[in-house]
């Protein structure tokens, strides 16, 4: 027969202070993730894949975007996962996958990759505008960016500021200002 003690006894928290200890990743670890960064395919919620195939492998990395899209498709396709499902399993959003169809689609491969977000050009700064810049700087060459903003709002009724004209006659030589032949 066991006793038991019925009587309340004193409760004794201790509080303390937990250390978490910053542990570096790998160079080889971190290298990657700087890599995908730069290329822009680094996949920010990596943490929420739970596919097997992305599990302890070398090969399948839930960092790459692009790698962890192609799968969620190849899923999709061929091993009959619903889009819901390949969502879950990838930790990717359902309008990213029917995105990423309809890109992989058209384009394949290259599809997948990510593309520069925004305006793709200068929407302002037309053939024609960077033709009058030219022909005014030939004309004018100490007139200064001020009054060819002047000119081009009398002309073209657009309005460019001062430093976007200067920077479109500095990148004459590069890829912008071209001067008709």
């Amino acid at each position: 027969m066991d006793i038991f003690l019925l009587t309340p006894q004193p409760v004794v928290l201790l509080c303390g202070i937990n250390t978490l200890t910053h542990m570096p990743l790998p160079p080889e670890h971190h290298d990657k993730t700087q890599a995908l960064k730069t290329a822009g395919t680094f996949n920010s919620r990596a943490l929420h894949v739970r596919h097997p195939l992305f599990e302890k492998s070398a090969f399948f990395d839930p960092r790459d975007l692009p790698q962890l899209k192609y799968e969620a498709l190849r899923s999709i396709r061929k091993d009959d996962y619903s889009v819901t499902q390949a969502a879950d399993q990838f930790g990717l959003s359902r309008p990213t996958l029917y995105h990423a169809q309809e890109q992989f689609d058209k384009q394949g491969l290259e599809g997948l990759l990510a593309r520069k977000r925004g305006p793709k050009k200068a929407s302002k700064l037309t053939p024609e505008v960077r033709q009058y810049l030219a022909e005014q700087t030939a004309a004018e060459p100490r007139e200064g960016a001020r009054q060819l903003a002047g000119r081009l709002s009398e002309k073209f009724k657009i309005k460019l500021h001062p430093r976007t004209i200067e920077k479109a006659l500095k990148t004459k030589g590069k890829k912008g200002l071209q001067t008709p032949p």
